[in-house]
């Protein structure tokens, strides 16, 4: 079925790249306008020890592809952690494209590594403040817009398999992504008044440059100096029953495109896996 946003408004966080330009070329591919962010900068605690930021190059991409599809595109650099600079980009979104009718709260850090006790008290606040934070601001920002085009909408929150299991040496990031789940079903109560469905999507191990880089690989293979994709790809296969090392990007942006359409029309506080089954193991 195609055309299932067709004629709807899509604002879409951590956009320039990875999940957040799949979700937002999907969305657009079914009809959808979009709004997109990203800070398109790096972060200390993040940037050089884990991989690389997303550069204001990548959001031109996205925009790039988007509008290849005859879809409109507002896009800015914002920080989600920076909430007077968000809401000035959904407000200059939603006075061009006219609406907003689904959020995606995709922007996200991870690192790892550390035992519990010794994570950084930096890179702690960080992922507190992108990925719970932000993602908080992100909602606050939109939410007025949303309530605004009438009932009907949707809210989907990103989480991760982090955010059903404790993995270990990934403290921050993991409470980070149960955090999110508390907020979605406080969400998903307030806003069902209001026909607006609120649910979390739980990806395991994505193709994107944050899973795929030399420290992730190394967290699965601390016993080799520089490991390779080919010497960690078994060990993320191990993860799930289908025995797969990694999930692209467009199986996670389905799952957002049918949570964001009219065909989930009574979907809310709802934990979507994506993840080749690796919660049950």
């Amino acid at each position: 079925m195609a055309g299932r946003m067709e004629g709807k408004v899509a604002f879409i966080t951590g956009a320039a790249r990875g999940q957040g330009r799949s979700h937002a070329v999907r969305l657009a591919q079914e009809g959808a306008d979009i709004i997109a962010v990203d800070i398109c900068a790096p972060i200390d605690s993040v940037t050089p020890a884990f991989y690389p930021g997303a550069t204001a190059e990548d959001l031109a991409e996205t925009v790039r592809q988007v509008e290849a599809l005859d879809r409109r595109i507002v896009a800015r650099q914002a920080d989600v952690r920076d909430v007077a600079a968000l809401q000035k980009a959904v407000d200059e979104g939603v006075a061009e494209l006219g609406r907003l009718d689904a959020v995606i709260a995709n922007a996200g850090i991870f690192t790892f590594g550390t035992n519990t006790h010794e994570v950084p008290e930096q890179s702690w606040a960080d992922l507190m403040d992108v990925n719970v934070t932000g993602v908080w601001h992100t909602v606050k920002v939109a939410t007025p817009a949303l309530l605004a085009t009438g009932r009907g909408g949707s809210i989907t929150l990103i989480s991760s398999l982090a955010g059903f299991k404790g993995l270990a040496n990934v403290a921050a990031y993991t409470t980070t992504k149960h955090g999110i789940v508390g907020l979605m079903k406080v969400l998903a109560n307030e806003m069902g008044p209001h026909g607006i469905r609120v649910n979390t999507i739980h990806p395991n191990a994505i193709d994107t440059p944050m899973v795929k880089n030399e420290t992730t690989y190394k967290l699965f293979r601390p016993d080799l100096e520089h490991p390779t994709l080919a010497d960690a790809e078994p060990s993320f296969a191990g993860l799930n029953p289908f025995g797969i090392g990694f999930i692209d990007p467009v199986h996670v942006s389905n799952a957002v495109l049918f949570l964001a359409s009219d065909e989930a029309v009574y979907v809310s506080g709802t934990q979507l896996s994506v993840d080749a089954g690796a919660a049950v193991l």
